[in-house]
């Protein structure tokens, strides 16, 4: 059988350099797409979805443009799926991840056409990111053991990450909400604890931290309004079974008094499965599923607060904070753990009313979450210290690697020169008096946006974590890493649909 018959008719193959030119090619059309959006003076990108009313967004947050886009080109996916990784790990500089690849990827391109294996490149990269990672750890500042300046230090992280936000104008409130809201964490890491409630209406700034948890329903009617040291049931499990349904439910009686007497029984059960719930000491009752009004009427009479309907994120946050468990049967009450709070109440936010949990057992609630206690500066100070390392290890190493290794270095440089680029300034002359900068013993300068120039970065209060800068440098290798490794794209044949007339 011939070998060109392997595949099938449709399925298509590329080889050697083809397919690489194929991953490099979609990989950097994907870098250069986000490259605009990069730093404080990037531009926003409008989102059109396709979808029933076409809704519109508009950012410039690297991981929302990218899980929008439908790709089709495997290398751009793979840098799509990092972006995202970034996302769930750090939650910041989604942007400067795939920028960092895209460049790596242009400068191995040069690379593997001088004739340089990509594996020579690939190791290459490994030394230079393994050499920049261990420069930063050098110069990482850690405050954590002194509570004014590690504050000092988040604010100065939560700022910064918010200034290539829509939130920039109102930075300082949201990044102390964001830092408030870590601090009562006490070092945990568990963000489970923190909730966001999104509510339209008033000012940006009338955003506030509130202690305890607030889930977004309303009181029933003629329910207890405020709760004192509750014990909190939180349930998933069906309280609308006490009336037949007309539709869907099938009942063959001689006459209506039989319809009576089947609508009793159920009754009668859902009384016993209410006392069962009563049973448990409970005075507050959430349940993920409607609650009829028989069971609610009778939750009322035991001056039992019983809220339905709650969202699922919503009864699993509460249970964790409450300190309780979710029940879906109520035959055991010895075994089972109840949550507490101190206090529940009705409140208002704007229009709407909401209830409060007060006193949770976790102790911790709040808005918006940043993470990373370690600090660096940032405006492209990081990247030009790894730049200068990485090149003085490429003047050290013999070899074809010293090639892909200063190409590492000035794919490092390309985030300060994209930040500069994307304010308008000249990068050109701006990078080249950086790097005069950074030949001096402890040197702080960074871009200083604002004023167009080298600024020193300490005074200007510009910090980056540094987890987040370690995420970028090695998320951004590994992705170049599997891109470059390529030799061969299979593109499976499509499958018929097989007519059914």
């Amino acid at each position: 059988m011939a070998v060109d018959k392997l595949f099938k008719d449709e399925a298509t193959e590329e080889k050697g350099e083809r397919a690489r030119m194929a991953s490099f090619v979609g990989a950097m059309a994907i870098a250069d797409l986000v490259k605009a959006t990069l730093g404080p003076k990037g531009m926003d990108k409008v989102l059109q979805s396709t979808g029933r009313g076409r809704s519109v967004t508009v950012t410039n947050d690297g991981a929302t443009i990218l899980k929008s886009l439908h790709i089709d080109n495997p290398a751009a996916k793979v840098l799509v799926d990092i972006s995202k990784v970034q996302d769930d790990e750090v939650g910041d500089g989604t942007t400067s991840v795939v920028v960092l690849a895209g460049e790596l990827l242009r400068e191995a391109e040069k690379l593997v056409a001088a004739k340089i294996h990509p594996m020579t490149v690939i190791s290459g990269y490994r030394m230079a990111a393994e050499c920049a990672r261990n420069a930063l750890l050098q110069r990482v500042m850690d405050n954590k053991d002194d509570a004014e300046r590690f504050k000092a230090d988040l604010m100065k992280i939560a700022m910064t990450t918010l200034s290539s936000k829509i939130l920039s104008q109102d930075k300082e409130h949201f990044a102390k909400l964001a830092v408030d809201a870590v601090m009562r964490l006490k070092g945990s890491t568990n963000l489970e604890a923190i909730q966001i409630i999104k509510k339209p209406g008033g000012s940006l700034k009338d955003s506030f931290i509130d202690e305890g948890f607030i889930l977004d329903k309303k009181m029933g009617i003629g329910q207890p309004k405020r709760i004192e040291n509750a014990k909190i049931l939180v349930a998933n499990t069906a309280m609308d079974t006490d009336k037949v349904k007309i539709y869907g439910a099938r009942v063959r009686v001689d006459s209506m008094s039989r319809v009576a007497q089947i609508e009793g029984a159920e009754k009668e059960k859902m009384k016993e499965k209410v006392q069962k719930i009563i049973a448990h000491g409970t005075n507050c009752f959430v349940n993920r599923q409607l609650i009829y009004n028989f069971p609610e009427e009778l939750f009322a009479d035991a001056g039992i607060l019983a809220i339905e309907h709650a969202d699922f994120d919503g009864i699993e946050r509460l249970a964790l904070v409450t300190g309780g468990e979710i029940a879906s049967t109520f035959d055991n009450p010895e075994s089972f753990k109840l949550g507490h709070c101190k206090l529940i109440e009705e409140i208002m936010i704007g229009e709407d009313k909401l209830i409060h949990f007060s006193g949770v057992e976790m102790g911790q609630a709040c808005t918006i979450v940043l993470r990373g206690a370690r600090v660096l500066l940032g405006g492209g100070w990081p990247e030009m210290v790894m730049a200068k390392e990485v090149d003085e290890l490429a003047r050290r190493t013999p070899g074809k690697k010293s090639h892909a290794i200063e190409a590492f270095s000035r794919a490092l440089q390309a985030i300060p020169t994209t930040i500069a680029d994307n304010a308008g300034l000249d990068s050109a002359e701006l990078i080249s008096q950086l790097r005069a900068e950074h030949h001096k013993e402890g040197c702080t300068a960074g871009i200083d946006i604002l004023s167009g120039a080298v600024g020193g970065m300490e005074k200007l209060g510009i910090s980056e974590s540094f987890k987040v800068k370690q995420a970028v440098l090695l998320s951004a290798t590994e992705a170049a890493e599997m891109i470059l490794r390529v030799d061969e794209i299979i593109t499976c044949a499509p499958r018929k649909r097989e007519d059914r007339m």
